[in-house]
């Protein structure tokens, strides 16, 4: 396993990372989840993403009963929860980025999760009907309580990002240390663009999610529609309108023979390229299968063959190279 800085931190984050999202207390048994996480701690990943909304909550006290049961060394891995949407409660202060939702989201995701702290705390969604002030203030006041040893974004703009880090200079607390936006193949321009400058300024550790752009980047789409896919479930009908279309699939499909003559699959390819990416600090894993996890660990095996002519290949096929602006 390969390790990075998260960011400007000195925080070691293994470059595969393993997340629960659909799958835990949802899509696979409790029994599957745990075989699933130790394949991923033996392998050398140190970091597992949760957060409340994911299945209600049942995800992260998933998570907790396996972290309970498998009783490794707390100082050995990182874990995270995100706070914005929620665990299903619907009334007003059951969401959001008020310090009232921040503390009561934080508690409750360290009793699901059975720990006493959580390494990182993502500001879920931003929240433009909270001053970020309070926002700000509230984050470091739960690191100064220990409750939570960093805190970042995920899917801010780079605005957002550097009015929190604005509010944290002038108050000389602590900024956001890491973001966790969607990045693959097919969406690049935050990443690769809007957040070039924040990486030379202020830092910023990317934890990015949706490496196979939600499966299209394996072959599962390439004959028929399979109606157990990810893209199928409800709660992702938004990204299935984006990301399944006819011309998306035939890229796949272009980017597969390219896979295969040089000797790996297409999801290892798809992942390997976002690790080529140095501004990655890690890409989070998905799975619902051992034999999945286990494909898709090879794909750090494969970086090193990722050269300039390769990485130039692969740009011919996609032609949605983002243009940067003139600084």
């Amino acid at each position: 396993m390969e390790y990075r800085k998260l960011g400007k931190t000195g925080l070691p984050v293994s470059a595969l990372s393993f997340g629960s999202w659909i799958t835990f207390g949802n899509q696979i048994g409790d029994d599957v989840a745990e075989r699933l996480m130790v394949k991923a701690y033996e392998a050398g990943i140190n970091f597992f993403d949760n957060a409340e909304i994911y299945a209600s909550g049942k995800s992260e006290r998933v998570m907790g009963k396996i972290l309970k049961n498998l009783n490794w060394d707390r100082s050995s891995y990182i874990v995270s929860s995100k706070v914005y949407f929620g665990d299903g409660g619907k009334l007003p202060t059951q969401r959001g980025l008020h310090r009232k939702h921040l503390f009561e989201a934080c508690h409750a995701a360290l009793d699901r999760l059975q720990v006493e702290y959580l390494d990182l705390f993502f500001c879920h969604r931003p929240d433009k009907s909270t001053p970020i002030e309070e926002t700000v203030f509230a984050m470091n006041h739960l690191i100064q309580q220990g409750k939570i040893f960093y805190w970042g974004t995920s899917e801010w703009s780079a605005m957002e990002i550097m009015e929190a880090h604005m509010v944290a200079k002038a108050n000389n607390l602590i900024g956001p240390s890491m973001e966790q936006p969607q990045y693959n193949m097919l969406c690049r321009d935050k990443v690769e663009v809007e957040y070039a400058q924040i990486y030379k300024t202020v830092g910023l550790g990317t934890t990015i999610w949706s490496p196979l752009a939600s499966g299209l980047f394996t072959t599962k789409y390439h004959a028929h529609l399979n109606e157990e896919t990810r893209l199928t479930r409800a709660e992702l009908e938004w990204l299935k309108e984006k990301n399944l279309t006819e011309e998306n699939i035939q890229l796949s499909i272009t980017l597969n023979r390219l896979a295969k003559e040089l000797g790996f699959t297409l999801s290892q390819m798809a992942i390997a390229w976002c690790l080529n990416n140095p501004n990655v600090s890690t890409v989070i894993l998905g799975a619902s299968k051992e034999a999945q996890l286990e494909e898709n660990l090879k794909s750090l095996e494969i970086l090193p063959l990722l050269t300039p002519e390769i990485i130039a290949q692969i740009e011919g096929i996609l032609k949605n190279k983002p243009v940067h602006p003139p600084f």
